[in-house]
């Protein structure tokens, strides 16, 4: 199969990674969809920046595309600027704008103020294995330019390809990234910019784990999904549930315990197995269906007495939860409780709908962004 990337205008053909290509970002159609009808200007926007051969299109490719890590050795460097409007969920709608490694801020024709003016966020990628030195020079020059013009931005850095490195290595880079890029900040007097590190690669969770510290970030929202997930945990004996948009597997909330990295690789796990069952069993031949609907949910039962548990909360969320085998004893009330939490996600997203209504477009960025 291939995949035509309607922005650029370029076809490519590449191997699927777990889901099929047919399953991807779309609008919705369903009783549990909610739309928000809003100009592309409307939308967060996501800035990826970064030296050439950072990474930083195989990272668009890779979680919003599906691409597989290794077809993104084959792609062209970036020569000019990408952008990819993001419309998969009802929470997860935002434009990514993928720059040139070699783009000049001091360029007559850079318009600071239309790029940085509607950002919402802003991801610079760090090649971990390349010297780093000119990367930070850059990340400097990056990030007070931004702040300049819209001091709300969000500053992520992605200390991109670990993979290659040891732990300990792993480490003291990310300590001594963040060392110098501060020093450099409070040196130039912007000691108030605030830059949060994560170390990923393609080649593992990582880069979704991080993207969705990024998405939530956007997410006026994400306290009171927090606050739902808290309760059903509480009321269910859940011991970590994750609100998952299950195209991209990033999660645009989890509940207030910490994230153990191999639990979130084992709901993503879950994902891949779910959608790939469904397709292939799930869907009659005379039907143009979805492998995900308001039918779709999973239960595995883990060899250390642990349960993973998935439902459906609309056409592109799902609700994973992980629990000790005794507790899902009383599964009657666990899917009680979880339609009382789907209706409470939908008066969010009416809500959200209401007020995006009632909102005037703010010139210095979207509703979203600024939380309004």
């Amino acid at each position: 199969m291939s995949y035509q990337d309607d922005e650029v205008g370029v076809g490519y053909d590449d191997h699927v990674g777990s889901f099929p290509k047919e399953f991807g970002y779309g609008g919705f159609d369903g009783e549990h969809d909610i739309t928000i009808t809003s100009t592309s200007d409307q939308k967060p926007r996501i800035l990826l920046m970064g030296l050439r051969r950072s990474g930083k299109s195989s990272i668009q490719k890779v979680v919003f595309h599906k691409m597989s890590p290794n077809e993104t050795l084959f792609l062209e460097s970036t020569n000019k600027i990408v952008k990819d409007d993001i419309n998969n969920s009802s929470f997860v709608q935002f434009q990514i704008w993928d720059f040139p490694g070699q783009i000049d801020f001091f360029d007559p024709t850079f318009d600071s103020d239309m790029i940085f003016g509607g950002c919402g966020a802003l991801v610079f990628v760090i090649d971990a294995q390349d010297d780093y030195i000119e990367a930070l020079h850059k990340l400097n020059l990056t990030v007070t330019k931004a702040y300049k013009v819209n001091p709300k931005i969000i500053f992520e850095v992605f200390i991109h390809k670990v993979d290659g490195l040891g732990d300990d290595c792993k480490m003291e880079t990310q300590r001594d990234i963040h060392q110098r890029a501060n020093d450099e900040l409070n040196d130039a007097g912007y000691d108030q910019i605030h830059l949060s590190l994560h170390l990923t690669s393609i080649y593992d969770h990582s880069i979704f784990e991080a993207f969705s510290k990024v998405v939530q970030k956007l997410i006026p929202q994400l306290p009171a999904l927090e606050n739902l997930l808290n309760i059903l945990n509480t009321n269910s004996a859940i011991e970590k549930s994750f609100l998952f948009d299950v195209v991209s597997k990033i999660y645009i909330a989890t509940d207030s315990t910490p994230v153990d990295m191999q639990s979130y690789e084992l709901c993503c796990d879950m994902i891949d197995v779910v959608i790939d069952v469904s397709w292939i069993y799930g869907i009659k031949e005379d039907q143009d269906a979805a492998a995900f609907d308001d039918q779709s949910s999973s239960l595995i039962k883990l060899n250390n007495g642990t349960v993973l548990y998935l439902r459906e909360v609309n056409k592109f969320l799902a609700l994973v939860c992980i629990l000790r085998e005794d507790n899902f004893d009383h599964k009657g009330i666990i899917d009680y409780n979880f339609l009382c939490f789907r209706e409470a996600i939908q008066q969010v997203f009416e809500l959200r709908n209401k007020l995006q209504h009632s909102s005037t477009t703010n010139s210095a960025g979207s509703p979203m962004v600024n939380g309004k």
